[in-house]
């Protein structure tokens, strides 16, 4: 069995199984061995965990998580690869393979059957065009996680640390921020994958928080003010909120809430932290009630 992670073996591997890359899966195989020991040290992974791997590819990182957790459960959207998951994880016992689209699988059962329903740890190198209903998915279906360590868009990882009036701050900002605690890990230049992205990607673990930093008597319609404010991050949050169709508010209503909430009048939504969302959110609703 050969131990990936470098060039060629990666090569041979797709060579023998005459493998083609599939743009719409967003296929790039790190091709890094001290980026497999940077993620896997963020993770924090021991024998006692179980770990859920989105998107295993070849097995790369598979085999890395192997030696050190104690149960891994990877799950390949791409059937073409079952077979050759199938030779470089040979060797191992401890993991299981499932072909399938994470986003319709019931995380909430695969917490139960494999670890008793405790908290997992979740470890992707996820394609980019979808790591944020990925992520949004993990947290909101409220399984018990640890923690989550991915592999994403720089920008993207820029996003989801950023804070309150910086240019990448925004709604993917306040709601990983909402359920957990960003820690960037490492920055990965192209050269580490195999085919090359043309950006550039960063490793950023999000440490699950046991309870949420605010409290919201509305989860759902605060997350529909912050997307609001941020779709047209340029105006006041007054126009922001008054003119969005996901919004049915009036003008009136939403001037009333914003006063009531003591925010200015003319603050625009990419100065307002998860605090004054979830306050303005408690008072909409009341208006309604």
């Amino acid at each position: 069995m050969a131990i990936l992670g470098n060039p060629q073996e990666t090569i041979e591997v797709l060579q023998r199984h005459d493998f083609h890359f599939q743009k719409k899966f967003g296929q790039n195989f790190l091709i890094d061995t001290h980026v497999l020991d940077k993620i896997v040290a963020a993770a924090g992974v021991g024998k006692e965990d179980f770990v859920l791997e989105i998107g295993p590819g070849i097995g790369t990182m598979t085999q890395y998580l192997c030696e050190r957790a104690g149960k891994v459960l990877a799950v390949e959207i791409d059937h073409n690869l079952i077979p050759i998951l199938k030779e470089t994880l040979s060797a191992y016992d401890n993991v299981e393979v499932l072909q399938g689209d994470i986003l319709k699988l019931d995380i909430q059962a695969v917490a139960d059957r494999y670890n008793d329903g405790n908290p997992i740890k979740v470890v992707a190198n996820l394609p980019y065009y979808i790591t944020t209903p990925i992520i949004m998915g993990l947290f909101e279906s409220h399984v018990p996680l640890a923690n989550v360590t991915v592999m994403v868009q720089k920008e993207v990882a820029d996003r989801m640390k950023a804070q309150p009036g910086t240019k990448e701050y925004g709604a993917l900002s306040l709601a990983v921020q909402y359920y957990a605690r960003p820690y960037l890990a490492a920055n990965v230049p192209p050269n580490c994958f195999m085919p090359r992205p043309n950006v550039g990607s960063a490793v950023i673990r999000l440490d699950c928080l046991s309870r949420t930093p605010v409290e919201v008597k509305d989860e759902k319609l605060m997350f529909r003010l912050i997307r609001a404010s941020f779709n047209q991050r340029r105006k006041t949050l007054q126009n922001g909120l008054t003119n969005s169709s996901e919004l049915d508010f009036s003008k009136e209503e939403i001037r009333q809430a914003i006063e009531k909430a003591e925010l200015p009048p003319a603050i625009r939504g990419e100065k307002l932290g998860l605090k004054e969302f979830a306050r303005l959110a408690d008072v909409l609703g009341e208006l309604r009630r």
